[in-house]
């Protein structure tokens, strides 16, 4: 055991996750209502994850997903496929008018003082009307599976969504996986359906089943109810406050054993301070730190996880994991869309403190 976790050495999947799958639009540095044209990245929180963990780190994936099937969804599911990561879907029909749909995401990337801009149409998504039942988890994890994670924004889409993420932790854990699920609370999402004491009772009874555990002190405490230290003057990169949440948290959810998280100060949209810290089974781990010239900074927080996710799979040292994921995270602020385009020796180069002088 290491980490404070039984980390299966077996399994034909390395990782599997659930969640749903968006496609973002992207008109670059254009604000959208000038925009002419953009660009399409297939995304999803927990596919993120899984893709990274395929196309960057080399291991066996699986996405557990809704599919619809029309354009837009055989769009993402070439994408799917192009990563390397193995779909197990329900698929729906759309329409032809008004769905079941796979979700859009509106983004622009923002330029200097002026800063990026997130919204959403998820209007009749498919993911949102996953329940529990849907998916026979017994023949999913029948090879056997090392880590199964998910997250807060699919667990905020529906009434039903939470039910079915811990119907999968359940039977993900009674196979000996280890439970991974990333908070990123979304107060909008919540707002539409239940609200903010609803989130944190439907959050609370999935972080039960929770080993690892990722969320910054917001999350924390908008998600879970973790009351925040103390105000005081700390630095953006300060892991005091992160660090202070702990004993609050491990207290509540005694099962988890890692909880991590990034850390970033925002100088402009396109310079930003980055690090990265982790609790692991009592002890503090805290990466370097660096300055990013950022070109997309969506997806950074899911490249930290898959590559912290990937040290620890790998057995590598705390110090190391943390490093790995801090290293994967700050590189993929460097590519358009929301996954990775980083070799594994890459990754490791930096998190070893390589610089970006040309290779030749």
């Amino acid at each position: 055991m290491k980490y404070g976790l039984n980390i299966r050495q077996d399994g034909v999947m390395d990782f599997i996750c659930l969640g749903a799958l968006v496609h973002r639009l992207d008109p670059g540095v254009i604000p959208f209502r000038k925009a002419s044209q953009c660009q399409i990245h297939v995304s999803g929180g927990e596919f993120n994850c899984a893709a990274n963990l395929s196309d960057c780190f080399r291991m066996n994936t699986a996405v557990v997903s809704a599919m619809v099937d029309y354009p837009i969804g055989d769009l993402i599911a070439g994408q799917v496929r192009a990563m390397g990561v193995r779909p197990f879907y329900k698929h729906f029909s759309h329409n032809g008018v008004n769905g079941p749909n796979m979700a859009t995401v509106y983004s622009d990337r923002g330029q200097g003082v002026r800063a990026p801009v997130v919204f959403y149409n998820r209007a009749n998504e498919a993911a949102a009307q996953l329940k529990p039942g849907d998916f026979n988890w017994q023949a999913i994890f029948s090879g056997g599976v090392r880590w199964f994670h998910s997250g807060g924004v699919f667990a905020a889409l529906s009434e039903t969504t939470g039910e079915l993420i811990i119907e999968a932790m359940q039977a993900a854990k009674a196979t000996g996986a280890v439970v991974s699920f990333d908070l990123n609370y979304r107060a909008k999402l919540w707002d539409i359906w239940g609200g903010s004491e609803r989130a944190r009772s439907v959050l609370h009874r999935i972080v039960e089943n929770v080993d690892v555990l990722v969320g910054n002190e917001e999350d924390l405490q908008l998600g879970l109810g973790i009351p925040e230290p103390q105000a005081g003057s700390r630095a953006e990169l300060d892991p005091g406050a992160f660090f202070e949440m702990i004993a609050a948290v491990v207290a509540e959810f005694p099962r988890i054993k890692i909880v991590a998280t990034t850390l970033r100060e925002v100088h402009s949209t396109n310079r930003h301070s980055w690090g990265a810290v982790a609790w692991i089974n009592g002890q503090m781990v805290v990466s370097p730190t660096c300055q990013l010239d950022v070109l997309d900074r969506v997806g950074g927080g899911d490249g930290f996880a898959s590559g912290f996710f990937y040290g620890l799979l790998t057995g590598e040292p705390e110090q190391v994991a943390v490093n790995l994921g801090w290293a994967h995270g700050a590189l993929l602020t460097t590519f358009p869309g929301d996954t990775s385009m980083a070799t594994l020796e890459q990754v490791q180069a930096f998190a070893k403190g390589a610089t970006a002088r040309i290779q030749r």
